[in-house]
């Protein structure tokens, strides 16, 4: 989803993080937020429910269901 892959690069960004510390709060791999971001793989539900609780937004937010963040 490449709306999933914009919204979580603006958020970081929002939030001057590096990639490093959001995959650590989120307590998953560099890589696999890396390649969230880049939109070469889909996070899971579980995944993009922390996701939106650590940014603070909707999950419909997240997924582009709405252009609310809550």
């Amino acid at each position: 989803m490449l709306i999933v892959a914009e919204r979580l690069y603006i958020l970081r960004k929002e939030l001057n993080l590096t990639q490093e510390a959001v995959s650590k709060e989120l307590g998953i791999s560099l890589m696999s937020y890396r390649r969230y971001e880049t939109n070469e793989r889909e996070p899971t539900a579980p995944t993009l429910a922390k996701m939106a609780r650590f940014y603070h937004v909707s999950l419909d937010y997240l997924v582009g269901l709405k252009d609310e963040r809550q």
